[in-house]
């Protein structure tokens, strides 16, 4: 039996049932395009009011300083008074080196002190004695010359020999030359100690400088703390023999961070020093919000400072966009309530809105130091006071020893 032939013609849609499909893809993609032309008003809106006014980034770094301690003297390594991680004040001692061998310069320097002293204080001394020794040799010269006048009187009269006269004039000359060296050695003397004082001496200045130096050496034994801050990389170990200048420890002061944000260069052109920065940092989340202003950008990118810049003259060239970092102050107060550490990622957005400010910095000098320690000047100052300490108990003026009763019976 021969299959029945299907008519084609009632499987084909009809005209009426397509109608309805066309109608609800047309009415879906009339929604689609409303949807996507509101997306598209709202997003211009948003960029015309609010997006173009923001610069932001997540190449974003916590910085601060990592300060590192190190021996201006060399020794051996006694007591170390911090780890990591340890929070010290400035000025609180961290690290003993072994002080004998300085110990034992300080002592020799403080003998040559003092009998430099003592030395000096003879020259001035000599001063007296030797102007009383060219008195003497004045009246010497004055009698020899007189003796001398009565015997050529007595020399016509035969009261004296020509023998006796020769021995008079003799004696003047010898009284004269006697007067010569006297003044000589006056005038030497004097030489060493005219126009200043047994203190002011340059042979006393020399010796206290030795001595100084010996003292600052000594006190250089102890390591103090430049500044107050966390320790961190400790590599000095008990009995380590550490040369002058070797890195011990560090200290990061966690309360004066700053944020180095990498800004790709096409970011820069509307970004000003004193503009306003909201930053998050992955530490914390969302939830804690950091404030901040723009300190600064760098005089270069990233690149022209790497330690091997890319030689962009050889070779095939492509064409990277650069970053620039920038520099971000932080909120003391908001560092105090959420510490952050160096090198922790942050979140950064740039109010670039805020254009009162200069593109670069304009400060030609700062009237104060940027940084500063006075935990060494102590050293110093101790250093002073037992120099004048020395000088004075070896500078008390001598009196004569009081004459004993047994001394008076003979």
């Amino acid at each position: 039996m021969n299959a029945p032939v299907q008519n084609n013609q009632n499987s084909a849609p009809t005209p009426v049932e397509v109608a309805p499909d066309n109608g609800k893809r047309r009415g879906l993609l009339l929604i689609i395009t409303a949807i996507i032309l509101i997306a598209g008003a709202a997003y211009a809106t948003w960029w015309t009011l609010v997006g173009k006014n923001f610069e932001d980034t997540e190449d974003a770094y916590a910085a601060g300083n990592v300060v590192q301690v190190t021996p201006q003297v060399g020794g051996t390594v006694l007591a170390i008074h911090a780890d990591d991680t340890e929070m010290v004040q400035a000025g609180t001692a961290l690290v003993d080196l072994d002080k004998a061998d300085a110990k034992v310069a300080v002592d020799q320097a403080e003998a040559q002190l003092a009998q430099t002293v003592r030395e000096v204080r003879v020259l001035f001394a000599n001063n007296g004695s030797l102007q009383a020794n060219v008195s003497l040799r004045t009246a010497d010269v004055e009698r020899s010359k007189a003796d001398l006048a009565r015997r050529q009187q007595l020399l016509s009269t035969g009261a004296i020999s020509a023998e006796e006269l020769e021995h008079a004039k003799n004696a003047v000359k010898t009284a004269e030359s006697a007067l010569q060296v006297a003044n000589e050695q006056l005038a030497s003397n004097r030489t060493l100690t005219e126009n200043t004082s047994v203190t002011q001496h340059p042979s006393v200045l020399r010796a206290a400088s030795k001595l100084r130096e010996a003292l600052l050496a000594y006190s250089r034994t102890t390591l103090p703390a430049p500044l107050s801050g966390y320790i961190a990389k400790r590599s000095v170990q008990v009995g380590q023999r550490v040369a002058a200048g070797a890195p011990l420890l560090s200290i990061v002061p966690l309360n004066s961070l700053w944020v180095d944000a990498n800004f790709k260069e096409v970011q820069l052109a509307h970004m000003r020093i004193g503009q306003d920065v909201v930053l998050h940092s992955d530490l914390y989340g969302s939830d804690v919000a950091f404030h901040g202003k723009v300190q600064g950008l760098s005089a270069g990118t990233g690149s022209a400072f790497a330690l091997l810049p890319a030689q962009n003259a050889s070779g095939n060239w492509i064409k990277v966009v650069q970053r620039v970092p920038v520099r971000i102050t932080l909120d003391p107060k908001e560092l105090e309530a959420h510490p952050l550490r160096i090198g922790v990622s942050m979140q950064v957005k740039v109010n670039i809105s805020q254009q009162t400010g200069a593109a670069v910095a304009s400060n030609t000098a700062r009237p104060s130091p940027a940084y500063q320690t006075t935990v060494f000047e102590k050293n110093g100052s101790d250093a002073d006071q037992r120099i004048a300490a020395i000088i004075q108990a070896n500078l008390a003026s001598s009196k004569p020893m009081p004459v004993s009763s047994s001394q008076k019976a003979k």
